[in-house]
């Protein structure tokens, strides 16, 4: 067991200190730094400033780590600035709002309450890939309406489509995901259905239809943007609540306490660390001077613990009355997925709630991200949970 924090559900801010001194940090990434953004106000503002710090920029360059050297395609709209990217956006907006919709999130609630029956029968498992993983892949298939066996293939990939144990970045197994979406275009253009891939096929944009390109840009953003931070976000939520049973219980007591514990389960573990912007011109960044063509990135993990905005901002206060957190993003960028990932999250807790009295912690180790000064927990490589049913449940 990795002993960085005292609890399992404990995630330590080791931005604090450079936040409150300087608000800022600085990592070498690829032989192209990146200036760290670590207050609110300063995310926020560089979020809304599209016009000085850009994401239309070469393929990759603002994901940190780089995925230049593994990407050529462009992920839509995520790597386009405006007027483009309102367009785009626009186009693809009335899709990823459809776990609004009734049917959809029955169907959610049907996928949740048979993994957690799973578990709960099996009592002791393995969360990131017994659970965490599963679930993930499982409700992809609803978000992108494609058939449920899919996700016995995207399970197989593991917990991030771009890395492999070991390496930051694994250009072998992202090959493995664009000759999947390759196919599955193909396919779609063989025999148009009702799933995302078609929807995209016949879509317009700029005046035409989408390019085989554009489509692919937006099922890579879709596949990689929700993996690993949609199963980190599963993975802390349970880990909190086995160390937490009193906060489990009041989800029981209070089920419609559950959309607030999304927010704060975000707001406090924060899926993603960061995500860059490349600098127009020449500029500053709290009195620090940005060169044009570098690169800057919007620490989310750092603004979500910034004291200025937040009270007690390294507790989980599950029902906290002001949550302007920045988890999902900010700004135009704001994470086009966040409606589904939200749904499962709250569909999550309540089914727990409503299943299983407690868990257990029975081992586990950490998983950390080296940012140069800063050493960042965003989950777990595994960890193993006994799931205690409800007496109603045996």
């Amino acid at each position: 067991m990795d002993n960085y924090s005292d609890k399992a559900s404990t995630f330590p801010d080791p931005f604090g200190l450079a936040r409150e001194t300087r608000g800022f940090g600085e990592v070498e990434d690829q032989n192209d730094p990146v200036l760290m953004l670590l207050r609110l106000k300063d995310v926020r503002k560089t979020a809304r400033d599209w016009q000085s710090f850009r994401s239309g920029v070469t393929p990759g360059r603002i994901v940190v780590p780089s995925e230049v050297s593994i990407r050529q395609t462009r992920q839509i709209p995520f790597e386009m600035d405006p007027p483009e990217h309102t367009e785009y956006r626009a186009l693809l907006e009335s899709w990823f709002r459809r776990p609004q919709q009734p049917d959809y999130q029955i169907a959610l609630a049907g996928l949740v309450s048979e993994l957690i029956k799973s578990v709960v029968q099996k009592g002791t498992v393995e969360v990131v890939s017994e659970l965490a993983l599963r679930l993930q892949s499982q409700a992809l298939t609803l978000l992108l309406n494609v058939p449920l066996a899919e996700a016995e293939t995207w399970i197989g990939w593991g917990t991030h489509v771009f890395r492999s144990e070991g390496e930051a970045l694994d250009s072998q197994k992202a090959s493995i995901l664009y000759d999947y979406i390759d196919q599955q275009i193909d396919k779609a253009l063989q025999q148009p259905g009702e799933d995302l891939y078609s929807v995209l096929l016949a879509s317009r944009a700029q005046g035409r239809t989408l390019t085989r390109e554009e489509v692919s840009g937006v099922m890579i953003l879709t596949f990689a943007g929700g993996r690993d931070t949609v199963i980190n976000a599963i993975t802390n939520s349970i880990a909190y609540l086995a160390e937490h049973p009193h906060q489990l219980e009041r989800l029981r007591r209070e089920p419609e306490t559950a959309g607030k514990a999304v927010e704060e389960l975000i707001r406090y573990f924060s899926p993603l660390t960061h995500m860059g912007r490349v600098a127009a011109t020449d500029t500053e960044v709290c009195s620090h001077a940005v060169r044009a063509d570098s690169r800057v990135s919007l620490c989310w993990a750092s603004a979500n613990r910034d004291a200025s905005t937040f009270e007690n901002p390294n507790e989980v206060v599950l029902d906290r009355a002001l949550n302007p957190h920045v988890g999902f993003g900010f700004g135009h960028h704001n994470c086009l997925g966040a409606t589904h990932a939200r749904l499962v999250l709250k569909t999550l807790l309540t089914t727990l709630a409503s299943r299983v009295s407690t868990m257990e912690i029975h081992e586990y180790e950490e998983n950390n991200e080296d940012w140069g000064e800063f050493r960042r927990k965003v989950g777990f490589h595994r960890i193993q949970v006994k799931f205690n049913p409800l007496q109603q449940n045996n």
